[in-house]
């Protein structure tokens, strides 16, 4: 793992050179290195042994199918199994238990089927999966098939776990995790995260629900920074349905110290939680801002790398702090974004943030809606874009770096308007003025879209197409697609109206000078 984790970050740091040397030359910059899939698909994978645990809530726990090379250990419910074997395992848990763990030594790739099981752990992890009895943190990869409904729950405090382990959340692996399977899976986490691997985390399919209500602690140097799923090295989305809710101070929902690969699927994530920490100095404008050591905001999506949207359906609600944030570059080429923030950007990229395609709705109700601290580009797609609190706008890049906002294609929708000094090849134009709450039509040629105004919000409205637009308000929409909770259709079919007369735009929210790039702080 230490040299894959070595080769990543040497990969990083070559990723930030190209950054800082091309972003300023208005360079579009590639896409990080795809990942190879095949051995994440369990059909490469043969198992040759299965191994059933049974839990139960009137007797100990049962466990069949071992021989010589395991090592079980019953305590109650308690099941630790080291395997010193050869072989490929398929680990079925089943049963139900309220005080019970699954834990795992191995030095090879398995599977774990959750079998319509159900384990509370009030010590600790309900399943913890570690690498071999020499070394845990040298885990492999683990299939998590789900079959049927499955539960988990962690306790408020961890005493189960030896002082000289890893075990960071209710379902714990110092390996990767791949989801598959047609099954369900709750996580509830009271102590800690959800879901987490040291390594990376890979969602091919099923429907999972992840719980949290853990809060950022302190203790001495180990800072406990909850999130409902957090992959270490990546988390990726291909497939599967999931939902996350954090709710405990400094929480997240989804986060990783690398990329974010959104390829299919559907995300939901909301997160309520505060911020943890003072709100004294830096943090970029208008933002709850915190340079101290300890930190720590409440954000939806946060990847320390890059954050790449190809098809997934992603949807986050957060309260305190930025609802998706890049430190990286962030892309969008496909797929539906929507991304709300009732205190800070709604997204940002501490890079170049492009949308060649797909759909994204930016709606922030405390700072920009698309942030980018690089160049912004929009080639492409439909992007619908809201900044409440003015002087902030709805789309800002880093002009005080040296950086732009580039309009050259798709369809925008700009409530708050755009960064000063941006270059627009493709025609803007602001409404002479705009209503609340209220449902707009903008036609282009023959293609109509529909948006519903927010209950406040900056000036200019500002749109942009492929032809010149139309633009009427107060219409009924009968018909389309509905995107982004509700607040946008494509393929709109609308009746009635009345006609907004338009006019040519250039940049500037006309509220006192557009803010300049935003920073973001370090957490």
């Amino acid at each position: 793992m230490e040299m894959k984790q070595l080769l990543n970050y040497l990969l990083f740091v070559m990723l930030g050179v190209l950054v800082a040397s091309c972003q300023k030359d208005n360079i579009v910059l590639i896409d990080p290195i795809e990942i190879d899939d095949s051995e994440d698909l369990i059909a490469n994978t043969v198992f040759t042994q299965t191994v059933g645990v049974a839990f139960s809530t009137n007797r100990n726990a049962v466990v069949t199918g071992t021989d010589e090379d395991f090592t079980v250990t019953i305590s109650g419910n308690d099941v630790t199994i080291v395997y010193a074997g050869e072989e490929y395992v398929m680990y079925e848990l089943s049963g139900t238990t309220n005080d019970g763990f699954f834990k795992l030594y191995s030095a090879k790739k398995q599977g774990i089927t959750l079998n319509g099981v159900s384990i509370i752990n009030p010590n600790g992890a309900a399943i913890n999966v570690q690498g071999p009895t020499a070394d845990p943190s040298k885990g492999k990869r683990t299939f998590i098939v789900l079959n049927g409904e499955n539960t988990l729950a962690d306790g408020t405090t961890y005493t189960d776990t030896p002082a000289t382990e890893d075990e960071k959340a209710a379902m714990f692996g110092e390996g990767q995790f791949i989801f598959s399977g047609e099954g369900s899976l709750t996580v509830t986490a009271t102590g800690k995260s959800g879901i987490v691997s040291d390594d990376y985390v890979h969602f091919m399919s099923g429907t999972i629900t992840v719980n949290v209500s853990s809060s950022v602690t302190v203790n001495g140097s180990d800072t406990l920074k909850p999130a409902c799923v957090r992959g270490k090295d990546y988390v990726k989305m291909t497939d599967g349905t999931l939902t996350l809710t954090s709710t405990g101070t400094g929480g997240k929902g989804i986060s990783s110290d690398g990329n974010g690969y959104f390829y299919g699927g559907s995300v939901d994530v909301t997160v309520t939680g505060s911020n943890f920490g003072s709100s004294g100095g830096g943090g970029g404008h208008g933002g709850w801002g915190n340079n101290s050591s300890n930190g720590v905001s409440a954000k939806g999506l946060k990847f320390d790398g890059n954050l790449i949207f190809k098809g997934s359906h992603v949807v986050v609600n957060c309260t305190a702090h930025e609802g998706i944030e890049a430190k990286g570059t962030l892309s969008v080429s496909g797929g539906e974004v929507y991304s709300h923030s009732q205190s800070d950007d709604a997204i940002n990229s501490g890079g170049n943030l492009t949308i060649s395609g797909g759909l994204v709705c930016a709606y922030s109700q405390g700072n920009d809606g698309l942030d980018a601290n690089g160049n912004c580009y929009i080639k492409g797609g439909a992007v619908y874009s809201i900044s409440v609190s003015s002087p902030e706008v709805a789309i800002d890049a880093n002009s005080e770096g040296g950086y732009q906002l580039y309009l050259t294609g798709g369809t925008l929708v700009a409530i708050g308007g755009l960064e000063s000094g941006s270059s627009l090849t493709q025609s803007c134009y602001s409404a002479s003025s705009w209503s609340q709450n209220t449902w707009y039509s903008l036609t282009f040629g023959s293609t109509t879209y529909a948006f519903k105004t927010p209950a406040s919000g900056g000036t200019p409205l500002v749109v942009s197409g492929n032809a010149s637009p139309t633009l009427q308000s107060n219409v009924n929409v009968a018909g389309g697609t509905e995107c982004f909770e509700g607040m946008f259709y494509t393929d709109a079919s609308v009746s009635g109206g009345n006609s907004v007369s338009l006019s040519s735009y250039t940049g500037g929210n006309g509220g006192g000078g557009g803010p300049g790039g935003g920073g973001h702080g370090p957490f």
